[in-house]
């Protein structure tokens, strides 16, 4: 095998380039993955074009990409769950396992969690990555790696629906519809949910939306979505109110569109570190409001739901660019938000 590889480095925001770096042995526990498809993530999108998210700061070059799926080609001498040749998706966060987060289960609260491309860790815009085995789920023969890629985002979305206590039988609205928001929207869906509207500004994504199922779309600079979401509930509003678009005004509107006793969960990260929000009502209406921070004990049943014929996960792929195109596809991902969804990286 080669000793070295190329790896897209982050130099500076909106600064890519190429370098030649030695190939990782993986430690005894480790796998060896050659990447084959990695998604471009929005948070990839905000260190390329601001350089930080909230307090993570990129103060060092780094390896974008956490969104990844390749196959295995050298394991350690501990790893038994997975073999040479195995296509695996990569769970890009990795934790202590020994604080009270980890131990009940809850690990993606761990305060000590290595995850891929979040500084000053580097991520997957690599040709292969050393990652710990019990972080690489094998891929069913179904399964492609381009599937593979956005188990994470799809992760994201059942988490959101896990929140939300989604069950046969209720409402929903999904407010924003880029990548979270359809996989919330096919989370909702294959968890039962029968009516779910979604909401957002770009109509390509609403297209996208009711393709994916959702049973009407509002644009909602052009009609009162408010009113809308009233008139087609009675008044009453929705069971489950899912915000994603990380917005100011809608993560103000979850408590107006809520039903009372209803469940409201914040997935979206608004840049308003404060935001006036209508507690009044919410107490009012005795509804809940849960938050999402990535997912935990998710990948295997959301690769079961793809390969199941459930989730059409590659449905949301818009954009597809060869790995030495990296620099160019954030840059597109960025100013044609019009017509990109979602962006995948083909090794």
């Amino acid at each position: 095998m080669q000793s070295t590889m190329k790896a897209a480095v982050l130099m500076e925001p909106g600064k890519i380039v190429f370098e030649e770096r030695p190939l990782p042995v993986p430690q005894e526990h480790e796998v060896l993955v050659k990447i084959k498809h990695v998604g471009i993530c929005g948070s990839d999108l905000h260190y390329y074009e601001h350089g930080r998210i909230g307090d993570f700061v990129v103060e060092k070059p780094i390896v974008l990409g956490h969104e990844s799926s390749g196959e295995v080609v050298s394991i350690g001498k501990k790893v038994t769950n997975v073999k040479v040749g195995d296509l695996v998706a990569l769970e890009p966060g990795y934790t202590c396992g020994k604080c009270d987060f980890c131990k009940q289960g809850l690990y993606n609260l761990c305060p000590d969690v290595v995850f891929m491309a979040t500084p000053p860790y580097d991520g997957a815009f690599a040709e292969y990555v050393a990652f710990p085995a019990d972080m690489a789920f094998k891929l069913p023969s179904v399964m492609s790696t381009l599937e593979g890629a956005l188990i994470e985002p799809l992760a994201v979305g059942f988490h959101a629906a896990k929140q939300a206590r989604a069950k046969v039988g209720d409402t929903a609205v999904v407010l924003g519809s880029g990548c979270i928001g359809l996989v919330t929207l096919m989370a909702l869906k294959a968890m039962g949910v029968g009516t779910v509207y979604q909401v957002d500004v770009i109509a390509s994504r609403l297209a996208m939306s009711e393709k994916l199922g959702a049973s009407k779309t509002f644009k909602a600079d052009q009609v009162d979505m408010m009113v809308a979401i009233k008139d087609l509930t009675g008044g009453q509003g929705v069971d489950i109110v899912i915000e994603t678009a990380g917005n100011k005004i809608t993560t103000q509107q979850t408590v107006e569109l809520v039903k009372r006793g209803g469940r409201i969960v914040l997935v979206g990260m608004a840049p308003d570190a404060t935001i006036p929000y209508d507690f009044s009502k919410l107490i009012s209406k005795e509804a809940s409001i849960n938050t999402v921070f990535r997912y935990r004990n998710l990948y295997p049943s959301a690769i079961s739901a793809v390969a199941s014929g459930i989730v059409p996960l590659k449905e949301i792929v818009t954009n597809t660019y060869p790995f030495a195109e990296i620099p160019q596809a954030m840059e597109n991902s960025i100013k044609d938000k019009q017509n990109s969804v979602k962006g995948v990286i083909q090794f």
